[in-house]
């Protein structure tokens, strides 16, 4: 058997280290370590402040807890958004009624709570009653002036 012909004159493991060597030779020379910058990205920590609202989605989206005292978000059914609007509506021609000088007082009456509007003397007054809790609220507005 024939040997190779690189065995005539270097053996194997040398042929191996000169090999390593002619490599790294062959690589350039400027090929050096860089210097490692920090560049945060949290804003809180100086990073860009762009990207506050993209780190609290992709926070939020992972979010896996809930709130134990939060409540159950259930929408309102039409029935009960006309009977809010009544309301309000009724309530706002009271005050608006007594603030004119079309009467002295008003009262309006619901299950949760009740409410009382009367002048005195000039100056508005608005009293709330909450049916529920018995707390009740006093408002008072002055410069009414009646034409």
């Amino acid at each position: 058997m024939k040997t190779p012909i690189f065995y005539n004159h270097i053996s194997g493991q040398k042929f191996i280290s000169f090999g390593i060597a002619v490599i790294f030779m062959m690589v350039p020379l400027s090929m050096q370590a860089g210097e490692l910058v920090y560049q945060p990205l949290n804003p809180s920590f100086g990073g860009d402040p762009f990207m506050g609202s993209y780190l609290l989605g992709k926070a939020q989206a992972q979010d896996t807890t809930k709130d134990p005292n939060s409540r159950d978000f259930t929408p309102t059914s039409a029935t009960e958004r006309l009977i809010q609007s009544l309301e309000s509506r009724l309530i706002s021609q009271l005050i608006s009624d007594v603030s004119s000088g079309n009467a002295t007082q008003g009262s309006f009456d619901s299950d949760e709570f009740g409410v009382v509007v009367s002048d005195d003397g000039g100056k508005l007054v608005v009293q709330v009653v909450d049916k529920v809790t018995g707390d009740v609220t006093n408002i008072s507005v002055g410069g009414l002036f009646n034409p």
